[in-house]
């Protein structure tokens, strides 16, 4: 049986429903926590599946690079979504020093704390 997510406006909380196909929009659909009536049916999030190529040509914008020498928060974001767009896994270290831009700190200072 498929699984349906719904939240209670009343009470404010998401909970899931098993019906089957031929139930859904024809069974009344109560709240599991409150037993509320006033529900509404949660969409779940889509993902789309990128090629390399195409997750690569979101990078692709110059004016992106911009500004990039100056502030080291914009550089410290630039890094992280490129981490993500990879979709690899990155070691501690990438993190740690993303981390450190977007705390505002400059490239020079981290390099001089690596020594």
């Amino acid at each position: 049986m498929p699984t349906y997510d719904y939240f209670c406006l009343d009470c404010k909380r998401r909970f899931e429903v098993f019906m089957t196909y031929s139930e859904y929009g024809t069974r009344p659909v109560a709240c599991s926590r409150c037993g509320g009536k006033n529900v509404r049916r949660r969409l779940p999030r889509v993902r789309v599946l990128r090629s390399d190529e195409s997750r690569l040509e979101a990078l692709d914008d110059p004016s992106a690079l911009e500004g990039l020498e100056d502030d080291p928060r914009a550089l410290g974001k630039m890094m992280r979504q490129m981490g993500k767009e990879l979709g690899e896994d990155l070691p501690p270290e990438f993190d740690d020093m993303v981390g450190r831009l977007e705390a505002g700190e400059s490239p020079e200072e981290i390099e001089k704390s690596l020594d």
